[in-house]
């Protein structure tokens, strides 16, 4: 078995145990009535969880198409953990909820189905999801930031050398504000684009010195223009940036920034945009 899959089926029997021990101590359903039965009905609760557990891994892989992967870096795994848990929540408790309609209401009436006794199952096991999640969150702290960091470390090596989408920068593009002024400028020597109300703030290279021309424009109007260039990208709400003028990478507190040539200053990456960022530089090498 590989080593990957053992990590998984120890992951899930951990978070199943986590979960039956919380239903050991709240004792809800009525299992406080069932005396020494109830650690009988509450191991079928930690077999049907990780049931469940095991068919959610199934979903995601096959259906939502994100298998298990820590090659493809801390963001990708944080965010195939979300989707596990919007998917595995509410089919969790759907297979207790069935499991008191259809065993644990011989002994308590209240057990029947019904939409209030899903939606209570549903707040007990989202809580122990959430609970559960922190749990590992924090455990694979240190493992996701050395992930992270090493993936910094991978791009950076990618931006240090040429690149062949970097060569076709050569030609000279017209930018168009919403009045009558523009800005003529080769492509390469675009540094980044910074939105400012009404304006954005074009910062280019020229004979060595940077330069900072105003167009009254929107940001929108600006990636529409740069479209066919696939090496500047919305790396911020605020922000285009040149990856081929980018000199580093930089992660420090959670946050991630972006080193300009020429100018040495930083722009900020938010992470909804950092996988626009990574895609470009990966995509610009193949």
């Amino acid at each position: 078995m590989k080593q990957g899959r053992i990590e998984t089926i120890t992951t899930r029997i951990i978070s199943t145990t986590f979960m039956v021990v919380a239903l050991a101590v709240f004792k809800p359903f009525g299992l406080e009535t069932w005396q020494w039965q109830a650690y009988v009905h509450l191991v079928a609760l930690g077999v049907i969880g990780f049931s469940i557990c095991m068919i959610t891994d199934v979903i995601l892989k096959y259906v939502v198409k994100m298998p298990r992967s820590f090659k493809k870096g801390a963001e990708y795994i944080i965010r195939r953990n979300l989707w596990f848990q919007l998917i595995n929540t509410p089919l969790v408790a759907l297979g207790i909820c069935l499991y008191r309609h259809f065993v644990l209401s011989d002994h308590i009436e209240g057990n029947q189905f019904s939409l209030v006794n899903y939606l209570e199952t549903l707040a007990i096991i989202a809580f122990c999801s959430f609970a559960i999640g922190l749990y590992w969150r924090f455990k694979f702290r240190s493992k996701y930031l050395s992930m992270e960091l090493e993936e910094i470390r991978e791009l950076n090596e990618k931006l240090s050398t040429p690149l062949p989408h970097r060569e076709g920068l050569g030609e000279s593009l017209l930018l168009r504000g919403t009045t009558n002024e523009s800005v003529t400028l080769q492509i390469s020597h675009l540094l980044y684009i910074e939105a400012v109300g009404n304006y954005v703030k074009v910062n280019h290279s020229l004979n060595d010195q940077v330069r900072t021309d105003m167009l009254r424009a929107t940001m929108k109007q600006m990636e529409e223009t740069l479209q066919d260039y696939p090496m500047i990208v919305r790396c911020h709400r605020a922000f285009l940036v040149n990856l081929g003028q980018v000199e580093q990478i930089v992660s420090h507190s959670g946050s991630t920034q972006l080193l300009i040539k020429h100018c040495h200053e930083s722009l900020p990456v938010s992470r909804s945009n950092m996988a626009q960022v990574k895609a470009a530089i990966k995509q610009a090498e193949s």
